[in-house]
């Protein structure tokens, strides 16, 4: 499916001045958005925006300040996996 966003002229020359793709741009902000809402999962974002592999969506969520939710309680369980297995 392809979506078409009117942008007056005069905001899209401002906002393309330098030089990135405006479409990418609102693709990616569209899919962040819809990532932290928990509508769509990492798999889907990543196939969503054409990243190949995780390390490259890591990398693009980590330059876009968007990190994993991740509790203390998360913690407190893995480290009592780890336990009993031993380690």
């Amino acid at each position: 499916m392809n979506l078409t966003l009117p942008i007056p002229d005069d905001l899209t020359t401002r906002l393309s001045a330098d030089g990135e793709d405006l479409s990418r741009r609102a693709l990616e902000g569209f899919g962040l958005e819809e990532y932290k809402a928990g509508r769509i999962t990492k798999a889907e974002l990543r196939r969503l925006l054409g990243f190949e592999t995780r390390y490259e969506l890591d990398g693009f969520l980590k330059a876009h300040d968007v990190w994993m939710n991740y509790t203390i309680d998360d913690l407190h369980r893995e480290l009592t996996t780890l336990q009993k297995l031993g380690f």
